[in-house]
């Protein structure tokens, strides 16, 4: 980079080729591509850490058609993925952006697997969300970043990650789904393979902790942020944290040159010969936007996001500055997510997103009145956006997540861990509530307890047969793979009937925003009257939701959010055609 000189504004300064602005999946996409085609890069982060919400998440993205798949000789017709999508987005499927998506996904795959450092696994088993819809897959539409360990990143830029969230972690040890995360499960249940497994990786862990003072076995969202800024800084990009950016910076004729910082050693302008890619994180911790914008949360304060507390909508922000369109027109403002709040001796309030816990069989969720309001074995989406039509307007948005003594031996709920962990902590805190019968647990909760107990009564009977009327719990793939295979005649429902039973407040959370920057197929930032600001691209949650504001599978914020700004870094170099370069063989991707 050149050194810094004063601009006309006596402004200290540096040049670049492309400035990206945020440090998650998206920025960090966007950053590599630029620089692995030629051009010199500066990621700058408002936080003092890099990975924003991306760190935090299960580190999946939807990647229909990927090349991981075709070379497991699986090989589906990207006419299925239309279907899927035309299907779940109704009104909300925009041609041009899905198509933009589609094509360049198995692209973007092949490029980070064999040309950088960030390799995947395929998601074999990961079904989409809505089984019984046409165009749904049953598996491999998925991938997650390879684990990863961190002392192969240099110790100045492993500084500048951020850590596995606490809440979702073991001991700060995040733990991968699948074959790693059913390891641990089994070990509660005895299974001597589990035992050797938990006691090994837990044994590592606490090596790395007395070693190095953090995390270095790195899975999900950390092992792909990990693994970005281990590509950006093989390709000499250069990331700059504690650096939030406040201004957009424009010439005469409206294109977008740079950025206005303000950095640790005092403000900076930062000029951008090629453009600049907003990728700050959308908008989950900006109250004021989520009362305009969030359903039943009248001070913008009744949500609790699983995002950091800097992604507070600067992209979109600086970008209306410019003249840019903020697109609300979606389905869902954001990403939906049941959350519990977990209360520590401290006096910190931690943030859990229940994700596996809500399909496993013994447990159900109901309102204050002790009633069901959703299938609980769908996504994490589903669960919210059922919990807040079932709320009447002016009642708290609230649920409980109810399981009897088999369930908590074997099972998470929540954030309290299946055998060996005690219980008494939780319960000691109050996040656990507890009770000897079903009646004495709604007490304990502020349940009804005619309404609970009549509801458990029918679910018992009806879960003895394997079966869901009400809500038809178990009836898809995607709903049988969240379960539990030994459970018979269904793995996603059994009755609750030994006591002592527990439960867990839920509330309404997310994993960030939907709504966000309009933007055309090549990840352009659109004006007002829909023509695209010259210099000025966006991905990630700064993006608005090429899904519309739907949820039709896991992984379709860091999907696209790879994705476009894949798409982002090859059009601010020039790249314009997908087939003479990037990995398009996928005897290569399987090699690797």
């Amino acid at each position: 980079m050149t050194a810094p000189l004063n601009t006309p504004a006596a402004r200290p300064a540096l040049d670049c080729d492309v400035l990206v602005i945020g440090s998650g999946a998206g920025g960090l996409s966007a950053a590599v591509t630029a620089a692995y085609h030629g051009l010199e890069v500066i990621v700058v982060e408002k936080a003092d850490v890099c990975g924003g919400a991306t760190s935090w998440s299960g580190g999946w993205a939807w990647t229909p058609g990927n090349p991981l798949a075709k070379a497991g000789g699986v090989n589906e017709d990207r006419g299925l993925f239309r279907t899927y999508l035309r299907h779940c987005l109704g009104s909300n499927y925009r041609e041009d952006r899905v198509e933009a998506f589609l094509e360049a996904v198995p692209h973007m795959v092949g490029f980070f697997h064999t040309k950088t450092s960030l390799q995947f696994v395929p998601g074999t088993a990961i079904k989409d969300i809505y089984g019984t819809t046409p165009g749904a897959g049953t598996g491999n539409r998925s991938v997650g970043p390879k684990p990863f360990n961190a002392r192969r990143i240099k110790p100045e830029l492993r500084a500048k990650m951020r850590h596995q969230l606490y809440e979702t972690s073991f001991l700060g040890m995040g733990i991968m789904a699948g074959p790693d995360l059913t390891k641990f499960l089994s070990a509660s249940q005895g299974s001597v393979r589990g035992i050797v497994h938990a006691g090994w990786r837990v044994g590592l862990h606490l090596l790395d902790l007395l070693t190095h003072r953090r995390n270095m076995q790195l899975v999900n969202g950390t092992a792909l942020t990990g693994r970005l800024l281990k590509s950006a800084d093989d390709l000499g990009v250069e990331i700059r944290v504690s650096t939030p950016a406040r201004h957009l910076v424009a010439d005469s004729t409206g294109r977008v040159t740079g950025a206005v910082v303000d950095s640790p050693e005092g403000e900076l302008q930062i000029n951008a010969s090629r453009g600049v890619v907003l990728a700050s994180g959308g908008f989950p911790n900006d109250v004021a936007r989520r009362k305009e914008l969030f359903p039943k949360t009248p001070t913008g304060r009744e949500h609790w996001t699983l995002a950091p507390r800097e992604t507070t909508g600067d992209g979109i922000t600086m970008a209306q500055e410019v003249g840019a369109r903020f697109d609300t027109d979606v389905a869902s403002p954001a990403a939906w997510c049941p959350v519990s709040l977990v209360p520590y001796r401290n006096g910190r309030t931690g943030t859990f997103p229940h994700i596996m816990d809500r399909a496993k069989p013994g447990s159900i969720g109901v309102r204050r009145d002790g009633r069901r309001f959703v299938n609980e074995a769908n996504g994490y989406y589903d669960y919210v956006e059922g919990l807040l039509t079932a709320t009447p307007e002016g009642e708290p948005v609230e649920a409980w997540q109810i399981a009897d003594a088999e369930f908590v031996r074997k099972f998470p709920l929540g954030m309290a861990k299946p055998l060996p962990v005690p219980l008494f902590p939780y319960l000691r805190s109050g996040y656990l509530k507890k009770g000897k019968t079903i009646e004495e647990l709604a007490a304990a909760c502020g349940i009804d307890p005619q309404g609970l107990a009549a509801t458990v009564e029918a679910f018992n009977s009806n879960a003895r047969k394997g079966i869901d009327p009400d809500f038809g719990r178990g009836a898809t793939e995607f709903n049988r793979y969240g379960g539990d295979p030994r459970n018979a005649p269904n793995p996603s429902l059994r009755p609750l009937e030994k006591g002592p039973f527990y439960a867990v407040k839920i509330v309404p959370g997310s994993f960030g925003t939907f709504a966000g920057l309009a933007a055309d197929s090549r990840a352009r930032v659109l004006d007002t009257q829909g023509e695209p600001i010259d210099g000025l691209y966006v991905a990630g949650n700064d993006q608005a939701s090429v899904m519309g504001g739907h949820y039709p599978a896991g992984g379709i914020n860091l999907g696209p959010a790879l994705t476009f700004g894949y798409i982002a870094g090859r059009d601010l170099a020039g790249a314009t055609r997908y087939e003479d370069q990037d990995a398009s063989d996928w005897d290569e991707v399987a090699a690797v």
